[in-house]
């Protein structure tokens, strides 16, 4: 695949499982050896991820993602974007504070044969927990 469209399956990707909140797409656009890397947890193939957006899901329903910028080289596609949405779900044992939250982060994804078989993926968590109120910002 060329560059571009490694990019447009980057970002069609992404758009799926966050903004559409479509799971299945995972089924059909990663490999099923996909590995997901990020500060907190390793997850493994399509399922793995799932559980992984279906936590965010829950935590932020209504949250929307904005792809800032899309690089590409070779087999490789960078995605910087924001999020911002409302913590209205439980996230990893914290009960919902309604407090809104707006998130940058960085997805890196590898592209092989059409489907992404490896990513990375940073966000600022410190932020969001400051936001939702469970770690006090710094003065």
């Amino acid at each position: 695949m060329s560059t571009e469209q490694n990019k447009m399956l980057a970002r069609h990707l992404f758009e799926e499982v966050w903004n559409s909140k479509n799971l299945t797409v995972l089924d059909e656009m990663v490999a099923p050896n996909f590995v997901f890397h990020n500060s907190v947890q390793t997850l493994y193939g399509p399922e793995g991820f799932k559980q992984f957006a279906k936590a965010y899901h829950t935590a932020f329903p209504e949250a929307h993602f904005t792809i800032e910028d899309a690089i590409a080289e070779g087999d490789t596609v960078a995605l910087r974007w924001t999020a911002r949405g409302t913590h209205s779900g439980e996230l990893r044992g914290i009960p919902p504070t309604g407090k809104e939250v707006t998130v940058s982060g960085i997805t890196i994804t590898l592209i092989s044969n059409g489907k992404s078989v490896e990513s990375w993926g940073e966000f600022d968590a410190l932020g969001m927990l400051q936001q939702i109120g469970v770690i006090p910002k710094m003065s």
